[in-house]
């Protein structure tokens, strides 16, 4: 196999529950479908129309237990009464092959990545609503839980936005399409990042030999 062109990414997108996040995940996978989505393991039953590992790995309590003990996850939470994880060895051989991981979750499991031994590969972003009467709006469009479970993700919310300036960047997700432009712009700067080339020192020393050579 080649060596890859330039390090991976591990980009973190955290928000409370109706900001967008998902949804904007989406649309970068869209924009670069070689971006690779982390699907996470958890204890919750499925959604309706959800496939394990696609949405995510279903597993019940003692294995996902299991895995935690034996160092298999890069990072895990307890979120809702249920617990999320993400399994560690996806991860690293994406960042191997040079490919980037995109990351749907909290800000606990994104605060973990961070300060793992794979934190200088992570770049983090949090979305933000534009109000809180917004975010109730979205979260009640969205017709997947009940009045009850939506309560407690707006009770949530206030210590979720709490951790915004743990994050790289910041999305105030007003217009989906201005998010999402947004998105790609700090995906494709992240790229040409010096320090995510491999390839450049040896490219600048070619460019040097050639001048030499041109002009002795």
């Amino acid at each position: 196999m080649a060596s890859p062109t330039r390090r991976g990414l591990l980009l973190i997108l955290s928000s409370p529950s109706g900001a967008g996040k998902s949804t904007l995940a989406r649309r970068l996978r869209e924009w670069d479908p070689a971006i690779r989505f982390s699907v996470s393991a958890t204890t919750r039953t499925p959604r309706p129309g959800e496939v394990d590992g696609r949405e995510y790995h279903f597993r019940p309590e003692e294995g996902f237990r299991a895995m935690v003990a034996a160092g298999a996850m890069l990072e895990h939470a307890e979120v809702f009464g249920h617990r999320y994880g993400t399994p560690r060895a996806p991860v690293e051989a994406a960042l191997a092959a040079g490919e980037d991981t995109l990351f749907d979750i909290d800000w606990q499991g994104g605060q973990q990545i961070r300060n793992s031994d794979l934190g200088r590969d992570a770049v983090s972003v949090f979305v933000l609503p534009p109000s809180i009467a917004e975010l109730d709006r979205r979260l009640r469009a969205r017709a997947q839980d009940s009045a009850a479970v939506i309560a407690g993700r707006m009770a949530r919310a206030r210590d979720e936005i709490s951790h915004w300036a743990e994050y790289d960047y910041i999305l105030v997700n007003r217009d989906l399409a201005a998010a999402t432009a947004e998105l790609v712009a700090i995906v494709t700067a992240e790229r040409l990042k010096r320090d995510r080339q491999p390839g450049l020192v040896a490219l600048v020393r070619a460019l040097n030999a050639e001048i030499e050579e041109r002009h002795p």
